[in-house]
Formats: structure tokens, sequence, C-alpha cells
């Protein structure tokens, strides 16, 4: 199966480390400007970056545009406001929280703080891949897992694998992106109670929200050796404002901090403020993700087509042909969807729209492969 990157898009440039990262994660480009093309009047329907096509929510909006008129100051307290209020919600020490620009700045300062020629990184394959290539980039061994028949990560082949090359680093994103699928908690206690012991564990749970899996941020109390990264990018649709969660021991919040720090933008912290404050929101929007997904994965199921299990907001469908060529196919027709990865070359990532944007993906599909639709 192949999979398709996630778009969250990555680092633009580290101190010291001479990479523009700008492009990394996005993978090559698709045939996004044909479907435009072909969709002049209304558009391509875009379900190719794990974007929420909901947006931020009503009250996030609403505190965006209010706080612009204060934009000409830092405004440092709200940011600690903020972290203070995560820290509250998720029960740990505001200490444990640092904020981020999004999620993959915290993801490649971490390739740069903890892996190198001497110290290598363990990563699913496949799995969100900006990470590996950056630490690649840098002369680290990199090492991919394959995930089980499941869709979990093979927690035990990766800490062999880190025995092996000394890695600095192991990298496990759960739900897991591109799949979608998850990684039991008791597969990830195991996974730290036998990693060797001078390995990083980096959880990424930038897909947490839509599953109902515990997540394991509540062990950064106890361990200095874990860090887990959220983001407001995905359910709480606030990709475009650019705002995520590092939390870890104050010693590797100070790792990843040394590369150098930026106030982050006012209205991404108003937004996300109010984004925690929502009551219900993390509840609907997950329900609301989980039925429009679970419809499109039975369609295609009906029709003779495997998806891999998945509780975020995208899935990955067996397209039983070359999934670059499918790719391409779709975008014609005016639905953008991802693309594949090598490991897995007929399988195409998909995100999960609203309702209508999901029936034209239905009417595309049936189109292209002859099913009915």
């Amino acid at each position: 199966m192949s999979s398709t990157v996630s778009s969250r898009r990555s680092f633009l440039q580290l101190a010291g480390t001479g990479l523009a990262l700008s492009g990394i994660g996005l993978g090559p480009a698709t045939a996004a400007p044909t479907a435009r093309a072909a969709t002049a009047a209304a558009g391509p329907v875009l379900l190719n970056f794990n974007e929420s096509p909901y947006g931020p929510a009503p009250a996030a909006q609403a505190a965006a545009r209010g706080i612009v008129a204060e934009s000409g100051r830092y405004l440092f307290a709200l940011a600690g406001e903020l972290r203070d209020v995560f820290a509250g919600q998720e029960g740990i020490g505001a200490d444990r929280v640092r904020l981020y620009p999004g999620s993959s700045e915290p993801l490649n300062r971490a390739a740069v703080v903890w892996t190198s020629a001497t110290a290598g990184l363990v990563v699913a394959d496949p799995t969100f891949e900006s990470l590996g290539e950056l630490a690649a980039a840098r002369g680290a061994t990199v090492v991919k897992v394959p995930l089980r028949a499941d869709g979990a990560h093979d927690v035990r082949a990766m800490v062999e694998a880190a025995k092996r090359i000394n890695a600095g680093l192991l990298y496990l994103c759960n739900p897991n992106n591109p799949t979608g699928s998850i990684t039991p908690a008791d597969d990830i206690a195991w996974l730290l109670a036998n990693k060797p012991a001078q390995t990083r564990l980096l959880v990424d749970e930038a897909y947490l929200q839509f599953s109902a899996q515990r997540s394991v941020i509540a062990q950064v109390m106890q361990r200095d050796d874990l860090i887990v990264l959220r983001t407001f990018s995905k359910l709480y649709g606030m990709a475009g404002l650019r705002l995520g969660v590092a939390a870890a021991h104050p010693d590797r919040l100070r790792e990843l901090a040394s590369l150098g720090d930026n106030p982050l933008p006012v209205t991404a912290l108003a937004a996300g403020l109010a984004s925690l404050r929502e009551p219900g929101l993390v509840a609907q929007r997950r329900e609301q993700n989980a039925r429009v997904r679970q419809a499109t994965v039975e369609w295609l199921g009906k029709r003779g087509f495997r998806c891999v299990p998945s509780e975020a907001n995208c899935f990955m469908v067996d397209v039983q042909r070359d999934g670059a060529a499918f790719t391409a196919a779709m975008a014609e027709r005016g639905v953008v969807i991802g693309r594949s990865w090598p490991i897995w070359p007929q399988v195409v990532r998909v995100t999960v729209g609203t309702e209508a944007e999901m029936a034209a993906f239905r009417t595309a599909f049936a189109a292209i492969t002859g099913v009915p639709a």
C-alpha cells in the first residue's frame, strides 16, 4: 500500500542547519492546477491536505477578528493564558507546555536536536515524512518499520531497530498520518518500557481528537524522555492560522527552544483560546467527522475497495491500480485527493470533507472505476 503525506507545512528554516524546509512533507506537486482548470467556476474539491472543511469554530473566528486592533503588540500574556488553559485541561503543569506556530516546527526541531550522524531515527512506514526527511538530510540513519496489518505501529520491531542504530529519536504518530490508524495505548506503554534509555519518544497526536483513544500526554509529568505534540490545525480547523503545542519535561522543552524563539500571531492565540473554551466542540466535530468518514468507507467497501481502519479525518483506500495515475484522474474530475507512498503504490489517502464533498468524491471515484455510484 502507498501513502499520501499530510500537509502540515514544514518548518521554514532552522537556525544553523542551512536547510530550507518549506517544501518538506508536501510531496510532489499533484494535478491541482488541472483540477482548477477543469472546475474554474466552483473550484476543485480539496481532499488532499487533511485540512478541516469547516474552518475555525464561530467563537474562534470572532476572537481572531476581535483582536486584530490589538495586534500591534506581542501580547505575551495571551500566550501565557492559552498555555495555562491547555495545561489545565490536560492535567499537566504549565512548565510542561510550549506553544509553536503549528506542530511541524517542534517536529522538525526534534530532528535537529535529537538526531545526527551518530543518533538515528526510527519511524513507521508509511507515516508523516518530514521528520525522516530532515533527519536523513542531516546524516542520520533512518529506519522505516512497516505498519502491522491492522495499521498499528509495530512497536516491537521499532524497539529492535532503535537498539540496532543507537536511535536518538523514535517517532510515533497516533492516529497515524496518512492511514488514520490507531496504535493501542498498551503498545505505547510497552514501547516506553522497553525502548533504549537514550532514545526519546516523540508521540504526534495531531489527529487524536478525532479518536476516542487515550492520550499519553499526562506521562510528561513523570518522564523526561517523552515529547507529545498537538495541533489546532486539524479538528479545530486552524491550519492557516498556525498554532501547535509541544508537551514535555522542561529540560526537553529547553532543548527544543535552543534553536530560537519568536512570538506567535495574536490572531492564532485568540482563536486557539476560544476553541479550547468552546463547550462540546471536540465531541461535535468528532461525531461529524466519524459519520461522514464511515459512510464513505462503507460505500467503498460495498464496491470491493478496502480501506485501512481509520479514526482520523483521513483514510487510505486501495484503488487496485497505480495510485499516482488514479490521483491524477480524480483531479481531472475536480476532486483533488492525496498521493500514494512507495511502500503501498496502489493505496491513496483521502481527506474527509463535508457530506457534499464526499458525494463529489464518490461520483468521481465511480466514474473512474466503473462501479455503481
